[in-house]
């Protein structure tokens, strides 16, 4: 029994990211063994750069952010973050509305512009790829530009669905690309729309599966193939399907409705890449998975709380980690990664952030939805591949291998009394004793 090599990284509400020493156990006694079945390979884990996450990090002297920056960033900080996203246009944690074309009719995008992004979004995006030049971004609109929909406004409301706009609307995803291209930020991926079913008071824009079908397969897919682009298009954001209310029961939120429609018509399945879910969408992923395996897939925005920061939403959180997960996601994307207090929106709802930022005090706080990243991603990185568990306790944890034979086990005791855990490789066994209401990483070497 090797059990120094053994690390146990342990977090309870009182006790944050503390090592623990395991004891020895038998394999027969184990109630949670590591299997040898693989299942998909892990690209990353990542959040949302928006301009009041770049307002924050204002608040903090020059060293406290760099600090900031370094642990969610960099390839030997906390997080080691490798998959980030980005809004075309206003997302709702935007300083205020816009597009980055406003001048009404211009089907050509003569007047595409990103001056806009230059202020905060470009330079939080910069700093970010100084520490991590592989960092893989996405981006996605919440609105086209007002004059592209109907009725005119950022907020609800549909595109336009006619010719000249849908083709203005795609050239307006390939003049992004290479605006960003040109400041020297690669745009890997485009996702089509955040939230097809979200008709908001924040800047949204509401798709049916047919409308995205046929936008993907007959002007966005054909567009990038003319502009040379390598960027990838996804079939994102897919909130949906949930019949939480009347709307959304009309409106055909189901799987058939989204994911089956798109992807079950040849033309358009040939150019996408993967699949982004997020919020009600955790309930459409499974059947989306099990129908496409050779896709790609993503939690594209983590819930985001009322604001408070409390242990008892990090446990919830810590359940959608595993959630999409077990459902076969290759990559798992938090929102806000930095916000004032409270995390309030220009729309008035109040939002939780993996740190906040006082700027009052010019000092910051990492939250509980902090250590349930840094549980999940400082060990667990791009390439790792997800592995099998089986045993009482396999529905509390992950499991990952990487490269070089080393396991990573992700779990938590949700339970209010401690629980001993029992865990095997099928040789060696080790004992840990969970304390409650707890997140764990377990590092197995080779």
């Amino acid at each position: 029994m090797k059990e120094h090599k053994l690390r146990w990284m342990a977090s309870t509400e009182q006790r944050r990211w503390q090592e623990q020493a395991a004891g020895a156990t038998t394999i027969e006694s184990a109630n949670l063994t590591i299997t040898d079945r693989k299942y998909q390979t892990f690209e990353g884990f990542g959040g949302c750069f928006n301009e009041l996450g770049h307002v924050a990090l204002g608040g903090l002297p020059a060293e406290e952010r760099n600090q900031v920056m370094y642990d969610l960033f960099h390839p030997e900080g906390e997080h080691k973050l490798s998959v980030c996203r980005l809004p075309i246009g206003a997302s709702d944690y935007a300083l205020d509305w816009y597009s980055h074309n406003e001048t009404d009719g211009d089907v050509a995008m003569d007047f595409f512009s990103i001056e806009r992004d230059r202020e905060h979004l470009i330079p939080y995006i910069k700093e970010a790829l100084k520490l991590n030049p592989e960092l893989v971004l996405f981006a996605s609109p919440w609105s086209p530009p007002t004059w592209m929909k109907f009725p005119k406004a950022y907020n609800y409301g549909t595109l336009r669905w006619e010719k000249d706009i849908l083709e203005a609307y795609a050239l307006y995803f390939v003049k992004f690309v290479q605006a960003y291209a040109e400041e020297g930020i690669t745009i890997h991926q485009v996702h089509v729309q955040n939230e097809v079913v979200a008709d908001q008071k924040f800047p949204s824009c509401v798709w049916t599966g047919q409308q995205l079908r046929e936008f993907i397969r007959d002007y966005l897919g054909p567009a990038f193939e003319r502009h040379e682009l390598d960027t990838e298009i996804w079939l994102g954001t897919i909130n949906a399907p949930e019949a939480w209310d009347e709307w959304l029961k009309k409106k055909a939120t189901d799987f058939e409705g989204y994911a089956g429609t798109v992807l079950g018509d040849p033309e358009a399945y040939k150019y996408i890449k993967g699949v982004g879910y997020q919020w009600a969408g955790k309930y459409g992923i499974q059947r989306t998975v099990q129908s496409y395996p050779e896709l790609r897939y993503m939690q594209t925005e983590n819930e985001c709380g009322d604001g408070e920061n409390t242990w008892f939403y990090a446990k919830y959180i810590f359940n959608l980690y595993q959630h999409y997960l077990f459902n076969g996601v290759h990559a798992y994307i938090y929102w806000n990664m930095v916000l004032e207090p409270k995390g309030r929106s220009t729309w008035g709802w109040e939002q939780n952030a993996m740190v906040t930022v006082d700027p009052a005090t010019g000092q910051y706080v990492r939250n509980p939805e902090y250590y349930v990243m840094k549980h999940y991603a400082h060990f667990v990185s791009p390439g790792d591949i997800r592995i099998g568990l089986q045993g009482p306790w396999s529905g509390h944890a992950t499991a990952f291998l990487k490269p070089d034979g080393t396991k990573i086990i992700v779990l938590a005791n949700p339970y209010s009394e401690e629980k001993e855990l029992r865990l095997s490789n099928g040789s060696e066994g080790y004992s840990f004793r969970l304390e409650p209401e707890s997140f764990h990483t377990i590092v197995w070497p080779g």
